[in-house]
């Protein structure tokens, strides 16, 4: 899976243990360029000395992708640095309050379904409207987010999460419909349970972690360089035939009923 001369964006990293940061040194490994977004200066040193060890050369820039204008300021530097065009994002944000991943879903609060909903799922469209001119400059590319199976079916706790990244998935779908023809792909990664920042923000993470190693048919929970490889398999030319789809890197957890 080669990303020589490719340039790629990777959103969302907070620290090490990201899967952003699995996925962003794999494609440093396959030979990607790549540019790289911090929230706000708070965060600012962390992610820059994180990149900058891991993957130097590497473009580092502040936008708070709940700012239009940033996202705007953003993807003009990123144009410009890049040569007018690039290959692939990678989309790993997602953000919802922690009392709304706790109790019971009904009553999540109007201001933290709207957050959750922002910044999981719009923030994708708000990326690739701004990434899609520079991906037809290049001839086409590939857009990947990250997703998980409570979207799908209702798993304890992950409450306005899971709606939230239901919206991300058809969201996936509708963007899929529109960039097709500009040659643009965009796909999710379905990732099982993962030891993530965010993640331990969920209620009870740590019994998801052991039920979905004791009923995954590979008996175990995945690694985030699993994930980072099918993200490097759909930026490459091995993904080219594949759009609007969800793929799952979750041991097989999905396919389980009972």
């Amino acid at each position: 899976m080669d990303l020589n001369g490719k340039s790629g964006v990777i959103l969302g990293v907070a620290n090490k243990y990201s899967i952003a940061w699995a996925i962003a040194e794999a494609a440093r490994a396959a030979g990607a360029r790549l540019a790289f977004n911090y929230q706000n200066e708070r965060l600012a040193q962390s992610v820059k000395e994180l990149v900058n060890d891991g993957c130097p050369g590497s473009i580092c820039l502040p936008c708070d992708l709940g700012d239009d204008d940033q996202i705007d300021a953003f993807f003009a530097e990123v144009g410009h640095q890049f040569g007018g065009k690039l290959d692939f994002l990678v989309h790993s944000v997602a953000f919802a309050n922690r009392e709304d991943l706790a109790g019971r879903f009904v009553d999540t609060s109007r201001n933290g379904f709207n957050l959750a909903l922002e910044v999981s799922a719009y923030t994708l469209v708000a990326a690739a409207r701004r990434a899609a001119p520079l991906m037809e400059a290049a001839g086409g590319g590939a857009i990947i987010t990250m997703t998980y199976f409570g979207a799908e079916k209702v798993i304890k706790n992950y409450n306005v999460m899971g709606v939230a990244k239901a919206a991300l998935e058809a969201s996936v779908r509708y963007l899929a419909a529109d960039l097709g023809a500009q040659a643009i792909r965009v796909n999710a990664i379905s990732a099982g349970p993962v030891k993530t920042l965010a993640a331990r923000g969920i209620s009870g993470f740590s019994s998801m972690l052991t039920i979905a190693a004791e009923r995954a048919p590979l008996k175990r929970n995945v690694d985030p360089r699993e994930i980072a490889q099918t993200a490097i398999f759909l930026a490459s030319d091995g993904g080219s035939g594949i759009t609007g789809e969800t793929l799952y890197v979750d041991g097989g957890y999905n396919i389980i009923g009972l």
